[in-house]
């Protein structure tokens, strides 16, 4: 299959007519930029319009392409554990938990991600299938990482971060990019981009990367059979008319993945493994049309429809989406600049019944509206700022939310700038916490209350499961230390109330051929819970030619929960135990000539006592030699001080823990 995509968009360039562009040309030009010119990197996810990152009143991260390129990172989420206060964790070769400050799980639920300002977080279980969501990484232009709340922007679920993954414009991605390599668990891949041009006003690109992922190994060191095989391709076109600028953009993809499961069964030992083989498919497409009024005024329209088909354990599912984003700026009496916007998002999908989940309906579309304002008003020029808003939030399962925020800017000087915030937010049920029942743990019985024969713990969702909440404050510094330095502190408490939990139903005699109880095991907001934290990063050039990055972050989280329950969530009611309290992060990029670059990045996450998994040490490195002008080889190592290491492990679906091997590859980049 990578071979026939090759050699079609190999055809393909070489009958188009093609101009030369340069390396230097197509290198991320933020290469040979200072630290100072680094923090006035123009970011747009905070307030939906352009701002200099050391002027956003938020604790935003912003990861380039260059530092994709140099990571090694073969994935987005790989490239996330760059960002302080973001936890990432492999559970297996195609599953990651992805949180922001804490409440990390494979299905994380208070995180809001956008590729290109298009949401891929899904209402069935409020959270990412990070296995669907990929592009080829040499196209990303930038990854903006907000922690905190932006839900006033963004909506609900943007409870605790946002993740906006940005790519190039075609314009930018112009002439012919080959990559390919291999290695051992990354066993092949392969991505061809080739961009041109319909006029001078109509720039275009088509893409296409396929990769194999060997299988993990369980702690006893057996195959886990969750290899990864995976193709996509897409395209993207622009094009400017005046002052109007047209986007649109599209992808398709195909994953085939297995995994291992332990199942409950009602026989003796009460559990079975089952190994399963499992396709998605989908595809997107998005409309987009910006019009510049002036510098302070300016409308957009997007528009994206989003498809996919899962045979994926432990369900089959359907589902699309359907999403309109309207967004006015204009200035109003010289000092408030004012953004407002409409949304509105259908959401439809229908789930086969398998002996581990039922969904009842199978089959449901819910709808969500949605209008924002967000006013930032100028108190002293490029002095003090304060910026306030709300978002108005209607969804079909607890119906109007209201989530207001407000945040002052205060900026001394060019070197130095304080802000604080206050806001909410709120998370809304899933449809799997109203309409899902899991077959759970099954207890050999409860001699206490005269059971002998086998008790089955169904997990039940409920329509009286409201609103998760959020009551945030923020505090954060940046100082310009030098053209050649910088840091970035943050602080926050985050005060959570209604948290999921779970209460017991009314025991019932079960149904089949073998006598067993039924213990439901009913979802609910009977937990809250108080977290606070730091967060840093440094950015130091010694040298023109060595650059280093390093952030920590530190996390306290107390939960008010049921203690029956504390081990049944980890994402929710044993969040206090299932999220690292300590992550540290340092990466040294040296250039020894313009031909050979060296980059090491060594991490350190503490354990979580919730999974058993003691605190571990990573180290990555990557060695690149530009060989001749518009070629590139390297080499890259992952995980390196250990043969292998636990990382997370799947919540409420029973995958057997996996060990995140050692691994090396080595490929090459062709420019033309």
């Amino acid at each position: 299959m990578l071979a026939m995509i090759f050699f079609n968009f190999a055809n393909i360039a070489t009958a188009s007519n093609t101009s030369t562009v340069t390396s230097k040309a197509s290198m991320d030009p933020l290469l040979d930029l200072s630290i100072e010119e680094l923090m006035k990197i123009k970011v747009t996810s905070v307030s939906r319009r352009e701002q200099r990152l050391s002027d956003t009143p938020s604790a935003i991260f912003v990861i380039t392409q260059d530092d994709i390129r140099r990571s090694g990172a073969t994935s987005i989420p790989e490239a996330l554990r760059m960002a302080p206060g973001v936890e990432v964790a492999r559970v297996g070769t195609d599953k990651w938990s992805i949180s922001v400050r804490g409440f990390n799980g494979r299905y994380a639920n208070k995180l809001q991600v956008l590729m290109d300002g298009r949401s891929v977080y899904t209402p069935l279980f409020s959270g990412v299938i990070w296995s669907q969501q990929d592009t080829l990484m040499e196209d990303i232009e930038r990854i903006e990482v907000i922690r905190g709340p932006g839900a006033t922007v963004w909506g609900a679920n943007a409870v605790n971060g946002v993740i906006n993954i940005i790519t190039k414009k075609a314009a930018d991605t112009q002439g012919m990019f080959l990559t390919a390599g291999g290695g051992s668990f990354e066993h092949g891949f392969v991505g061809m981009r080739y961009g041109g041009k319909i006029n001078e006003d109509t720039p275009f690109r088509i893409y296409a990367k396929g990769f194999s992922r060997d299988n993990t190994t369980s702690l006893s060191g057996n195959n886990l059979h969750d290899q990864w095989h995976s193709a996509r391709g897409g395209f993207r076109l622009d094009h400017t008319h005046g002052i109007n600028q047209l986007t649109l953009q599209g992808d398709l993809f195909i994953n085939r993945i297995g995994d291992s499961l332990l199942q409950p069964s009602l026989i003796s030992p009460f559990t079975k493994l089952d190994i399963v083989n499992a396709t998605e498919k989908g595809g997107n497409i998005r409309f987009r049309w910006d019009r510049t009024l002036s510098e302070k005024s300016s409308i957009m329209l997007q528009t994206y429809y989003d498809r996919v088909y899962n045979q994926l354990t432990p369900w089959t599912k359907y589902a699309e989406s359907f999403d309109v984003d309207f967004q006015h700026r204009f200035p109003l009496l010289n000092t408030h600049d004012v953004t407002w916007g409409l949304n509105y998002r259908l959401y439809n999908n229908r789930v086969a019944d398998t002996e581990l989940t039922v969904f009842t309906p199978a089959q449901k579309t819910n709808h969500n509206f949605s209008a924002f304002i967000r006013d930032e008003i100028t108190l002293l020029p490029d002095k003090l700022s304060l910026s306030i808003g709300t978002r108005l939030d209607h969804n079909d399962f607890t119906g109007l939310e209201i989530q207001p925020s407000g945040r002052l800017m205060l900026t001394p000087n060019e070197q130095n700038s304080i802000w604080l915030s206050v806001s909410r937010a709120v998370r809304i049920p899933s449809r799997g916490e109203n309409d899902v029942t899991i077959a759970g743990r099954v207890l050999q019985g409860l001699p206490g209350l005269g059971l002998p024969v086998p008790v089955l713990m169904a997990v039940q969702g409920s329509n009286q499961f409201a609103s998760e909440k959020l009551i945030a404050y923020e505090m954060g510094y940046r100082r310009q230390l030098a053209e050649n330095a910088s840091i970035d502190l943050a602080g926050f408490i985050n005060d959570y109330s209604q948290l999921r939990d779970f209460r017991f139903g009314q025991m019932m005699p079960g149904q089949g051929i073998i006598p067993h109880w039924v213990l439901p095991v009913i979802f609910s907001n009977d937990t809250s819970a108080f977290s606070y934290g730091v967060e840093s990063s440094i950015d130091w050039r010694p040298i023109k030619k060595w650059r280093l990055q390093s952030s920590y972050s530190y996390l306290n989280i107390h939960t008010n929960s049921n203690p029956e329950f504390r081990q049944l969530d980890s994402s929710s009611a044993g969040a206090n135990s299932a999220n690292p309290s300590h992550q540290l992060s340092l990466r040294s990029n040296y250039d020894f000539s313009d031909q050979l670059q060296l980059n090491l990045w060594l991490r350190y996450v503490s354990g979580l006592a919730f999974f058993n998994i003691p605190g571990y040490v990573t180290m990555d490195a990557k060695l690149s030699w530009k060989v001749i002008k518009n070629t590139e080889l390297f080499i890259v190592g992952q995980n390196l001080f250990s043969r292998n290491h636990r990382e997370s492990q799947s919540d409420f679906i029973p995958s057997i823990p996996a060990l995140i091997p050692r691994g090396v590859y080595a490929g090459f980049e062709w420019r033309f």
